[in-house]
């Protein structure tokens, strides 16, 4: 269900935390010269879910650190809707069936016995169903189908204090605390995508071949992703969310100078930098997509306004503030059937976790 890392957020030499002011708080600043491809720093999450949907349709991940399950042969096959489907160089994949375990009252499954042994030390013995695993009527099942589907705020309160109150935590359970601590993860919270498949990928990039060879791979490749965007979409990986220490320290620009990646298919994220950083100066990623990024500058300020409450003031909406309030053509048509009142929106403060 998440998992809970308690030496998140180590000290790193090149980055440090400083106060701005009142408007932006702190930020994330380079204490020395950072190049363009560097990674600036790894980091594990305070606290990381795995989303509930992606784990309904069958996207299966490790409930400690969120490593993809499937080998890249049965995630292809899955996304691909063929499951006669071979894979070339399939030891490429580094997934390993052999390792993994599972919670031997309710069969949670781990990527490894360390996993496994964190998840049960850190929380898994408050979560674990043991029989009552697909029990309807178990508080923590009501709580996760509540979740998935409703907004509503106060009913998720509700359930989710009947589930897990514990007085040592009262002030959590209290209607202002529940609301802060779903503000602190909708706010602040990291994407997180692991895949299998997608690491075989990079490992057949970095193949040398001979070019009839790598021909044959591309096009395969090429191939095998149009028949799964066919069956599947673009949902590709294990999805989830985390909290980090440090990186959650990084403010928004709508050109940032570092991203997020997770290359090691778990839940490490490493800090990487899109261009060359000069020290002291401040590092910021994105909040938005490289599309929503693109959008006018209307349309950047209405979705951040709208999923992290601030007005952003980087150099290139500055650049853009003499321009008219008009929004992007692909906004408008999203905007077209938007008919809730300020109570429903209250009423529906739900992020995707």
């Amino acid at each position: 269900m998440f998992s809970l890392c308690v030496d998140a957020g180590k000290a790193v030499s090149s980055v440090e935390v400083r106060f701005i002011d009142n408007l932006k708080g702190k930020g994330l600043f380079a204490k020395r010269s950072i190049k363009k491809g560097d990674t600036i720093f790894t980091e594990r999450p305070l606290v990381s879910a795995q989303f509930l949907w992606n784990s309904l349709y069958k996207y299966r991940a490790c409930d400690y650190c969120l490593r993809a399950l499937e080998t890249a042969e049965e995630n292809a096959r899955r996304l691909s809707g063929n499951p006669a489907l071979i894979l070339p160089h399939a030891e490429l994949c580094g997934v390993r069936p052999e390792m993994h375990q599972a919670c031997p009252q309710c069969q949670v499954m781990y990527c490894s016995s360390e996993c496994r042994q964190a998840a049960a030390d850190q929380y898994h013995r408050v979560l674990c169903l043991g029989p009552s695993q697909e029990d309807p009527d178990h508080p923590i099942n009501k709580l996760k189908d509540a979740w998935r589907g409703s907004g509503q705020l106060t009913l998720l309160h509700s359930l989710f204090s009947t589930a897990l109150y514990d007085d040592h935590l009262n002030r959590w359970f209290l209607p202002e605390g529940f609301r802060s601590l779903f503000a602190l993860v909708g706010t602040n919270g990291q994407g997180i995508g692991t895949s299998s498949l997608s690491q075989w990928v990079h490992g057949c990039d970095a193949l040398e071949l001979p070019a009839q060879q790598r021909e044959h791979l591309d096009s395969f490749i090429d191939q095998l992703y149009k028949d799964i965007e066919k069956e599947t979409g673009d949902f590709l990986n294990c999805e989830g969310s985390g909290l980090y220490l440090l990186q959650s320290s990084c403010n928004h620009s709508c050109t940032p100078n570092a991203e997020a990646s997770f290359p090691e298919n778990n839940f490490l994220l490493h800090l990487c930098a899109l261009s060359d950083i000069n020290p002291g100066e401040e590092i910021c990623i994105s909040y938005l997509d490289c599309c929503q990024r693109d959008r006018s500058r209307h349309s950047r300020h209405k979705i951040l306004r709208e999923n992290y409450l601030f007005a952003c003031a980087c150099v290139k909406c500055e650049s853009q503030r003499d321009e008219l309030d008009v929004t992007s053509e692909d906004e408008e048509e999203e905007e077209g059937g938007e008919g809730e009142t300020e109570g429903d929106e209250m009423e529906e403060e739900m992020t995707d976790v």
